[in-house]
């Protein structure tokens, strides 16, 4: 399949690793000359020099009817006048565009009739993630599927934790009729699938899937801890104001902001959050503001190097948990352990397109962890040569590969934990988790429509 990617920025570049490890043919176009020889120099892609919305590009970059294109650059009219001329002068067959102003997402139409068929909003998805992680105190990261019904949760066991030190099996007596299963185990960074005589010990990151009403119940099993009611964050932009706009009901909230006229804006659209002039790394005013009360501590500047510091600094005045976005894919990989949580848009927005490239019936792609591959997936169940034998069987027969695990079964609407006593069916939903994504496409071949 031929994907056209415009825009060579940290979500291009993201896109054209992944797609093109996948097997796709990519085509990636920038303005930027140095973006474009370092991209050509170092992923099989063809790395086109030119501006994202001229007809120019994309007549070099081969697009045709067969073509996906999509519009990942920083400036949102730039994608929007790239997709319509995507579709009008050569009928490619889908453009995906990303918004970071949500206004858009309410008036697509008014681009032209099917001009754009699946928009994306980073900041949106950024948004959410961090309400969940701060409405779920201890979970590490919460990602939806089958519309919401089933949550796949990451958490660090602490020393706390009920589940400590036992084995896995004894969950069921700690929490009788909460369903809960743990498709995968990190030790020490290496990836395993448990059994239920597998010990807990305090380090591990546990993925576990549930309803999302029992999540927290499942994370204290893991490390016990307290509800959070003090919020600080950094950054009055979309993404820090929209998240106190959705917390400030529940929570006590305080934005600083370093723009006079963003405070003041800021400060008229939200009602109970306490909005402040300052920077975020200014020892003083955090202690001002008691920075030791503060339960979560978010940087959300778009300075990578900024977030870091200021998030350092507030752990380090007592801070009790800090989280902060990171747009350079180099920081996300040395920063564990010094932030408790990193936010990363380029892995939200490569989820995001991800799912809509997918040749089989897959509804939801994630992935989890950008250096490793571990990824998950929700695809529909259809009979096909490689499901034909095993339908009416237990679901423990399909032939997956090692690295891979059924998390869960979502059967017309309701959730079921997988176990031998289940039998397969055709149109499940199979919610797979796969420790290393080179292996998607074996467990494809199970969604594969005739």
């Amino acid at each position: 399949m031929k994907v056209v990617i415009l825009g060579a920025g940290k979500v291009g570049e993201s896109l054209a690793r992944n797609l093109s490890q996948d097997g796709y043919d990519i085509s990636i176009v920038d303005l930027d000359k140095k973006k474009i020889d370092y991209l050509q120099d170092r992923l099989d892609v063809a790395a086109i020099q030119g501006h994202a919305a001229h007809p120019n590009s994309f007549k070099k970059s081969g697009a045709d009817e067969e073509t996906i294109v999509i519009a990942v650059t920083n400036n949102d009219e730039v994608n929007i006048a790239a997709c319509q001329i995507a579709k009008t002068q050569f009928s490619v067959k889908k453009t995906i565009c990303r918004f970071k102003d949500t206004t858009y997402l309410g008036c697509l139409d008014s681009f032209g009739e099917n001009m754009i068929d699946i928009p994306i909003s980073p900041e949106n998805e950024v948004t959410s993630h961090l309400k969940e992680l701060i409405v779920h105190p201890g979970a590490e990261q919460i990602e939806e599927f089958a519309d919401g019904k089933v949550k796949l949760v990451s958490v660090k066991v602490k020393k706390s934790g009920k589940l400590v030190d036992k084995a896995l099996r004894t969950i069921e007596d700690d929490m009788p009729g909460i369903d809960c299963y743990i498709p995968s185990i990190y030790r020490k960074g290496k990836p395993f699938i448990p059994s239920g005589d597998t010990i807990v010990k305090e380090g591990d990151e546990v993925y576990f899937v549930t309803a999302s009403e029992n999540v927290d119940a499942v994370v204290n099993e893991m490390r016990l801890e307290q509800g959070y009611s003090r919020v600080m964050i950094i950054g009055g932009g979309k993404i820090g104001f929209n998240l106190a706009k959705q917390l400030e009901k529940s929570y006590k909230v305080k934005i600083i902001e370093s723009n006079e006229e963003r405070c003041e804006e800021i400060s008229r659209d939200l009602e109970k959050t306490i909005v402040l002039r300052g920077k975020g790394a200014d020892q003083e005013l955090l202690k001002s503001e008691n920075i030791a009360q503060v339960d979560v501590f978010c940087a959300l500047t778009n300075d990578d190097e900024s977030n870091i510091m200021a998030s350092l600094l507030a752990k380090k005045l007592g801070a009790t948990k800090t989280m902060v976005i990171l747009n350079n894919p180099s920081y996300v990989n040395i920063l564990p352990g010094f932030v408790d949580s990193c936010i990363a848009p380029h892995r939200l927005t490569v989820s995001s397109v991800l799912q809509h490239l997918r040749e089989s019936d897959v509804a939801q792609d994630v992935i989890l962890k950008m250096h490793s591959g571990a990824e998950a997936i929700e695809g529909i169940v259809h009979a096909n040569e490689h499901t034909i034998d095993y339908f009416g069987k237990s679901i423990k027969k399909l032939p997956l590969p090692a690295e891979a695990s059924i998390a869960a079964i979502v059967r017309k609407g309701v959730v079921v934990m997988p176990s031998s006593e289940v039998e397969l069916c055709i149109e499940d939903h199979l919610i797979i988790f796969l420790s290393n994504k080179e292996k998607v496409k074996e467990v494809e071949k199970l969604f594969t429509k005739i």
